[in-house]
């Protein structure tokens, strides 16, 4: 059983927990906790052995711990996902061999690409892809179609495996910290397009990776992964771009385990992430 709880601190509350679970016989085999001083917010991961009523631990852990207590109990192991891409394979490719070998942790649904190319590696792999232009079209329509496609799998978050376009406010809306984010920058540096280019122009020693849940604010959603390699004055732009593909594979594979091990706490635009 895994349990998740976050809830206002106060003293004790790790004893309380501890209590309640050793009422129904479960033994805790892993626990990390994180108290955030300043907000003072406690966050706890559980790892308990045994089996019990979830919904009876759930209903005592309500009345133990404080009124604002965020609580979920054993969450859905057999996740699912979808991928949005666009023509760069690497991102996808990594995802497709975890998910072919079951190293991936979740099973993909579906790949939906605004451009044909990638079609063909997904069939290699048995996965459907979906073909959703943005040409000729707004992107009020182009997002609908996407959500139109999306509504026929069942799926528990949307990774953007080098999705090249913007999603509007009312599609993030649709799918509240359930899209991912690989952004080719260590950031909050170069945030937007060409981040390689605009690195090479400033100089940089290092160059990096994130992925991030994705929010209104472009390249700003609360960061789950982050990674950095060095380079020099020898690098180009196109030595930045394929040194930096292969970290964007490391770094999305990360923060993708990382969430569907039930491992990150999202709190206003930061994360908790028990690693």
């Amino acid at each position: 059983m895994v349990l998740l709880i976050q809830c206002t601190d106060r003293k004790g509350l790790v004893a309380t927990i501890a209590n309640v679970l050793a009422e129904y016989s479960l033994n805790i085999t892993t626990l990390r906790e994180f108290v955030d001083q300043d907000s003072n917010q406690f966050f706890a991961r559980f790892v308990c052995e045994g089996s019990a009523d979830y919904t009876a631990i759930k209903t005592d852990l309500t009345i133990a711990l404080p009124q604002d207590a965020s609580i979920t109990i054993n969450p859905n192991p057999d996740k699912k996902v979808a991928v949005l891409v666009t023509k760069e394979y690497h991102c996808l490719s990594d995802i497709l061999v975890r998910n072919h070998f079951g190293t991936l942790g979740a099973s993909v649904e579906c790949v939906i690409g605004n451009h044909p190319d990638l079609e063909d590696l997904c069939n290699r792999f048995s996965i459907p892809f979906h073909f959703v232009s943005h040409e000729e079209k707004n992107k009020e329509t182009f997002e609908q179609e996407i959500i139109s496609t999306l509504n026929s799998y069942t799926f528990d978050y949307i990774i953007l495996a080098k999705f090249m376009r913007i999603l509007s406010p009312a599609f993030v809306a649709t799918y509240p910290m359930q899209v991912i984010n690989i952004h080719h920058s260590f950031l909050p540096a170069f945030i937007g397009a060409h981040p390689y280019r605009k690195a090479f122009e400033r100089g940089v020693k290092l160059i990096g990776a994130t992925a991030h849940f994705v929010t209104d604010s472009l390249d700003e959603g609360p960061i789950i992964a982050q990674e950095t390699i060095s380079v020099n004055h020898t690098f180009t732009p196109a030595d930045m771009v394929k040194a930096g593909k292969e970290i964007e594979k490391s770094v999305l594979a990360k923060a993708v385990q990382l969430i569907l091990q039930d491992r990150v706490f999202v709190y206003g635009n930061k994360t908790v992430v028990f690693e």
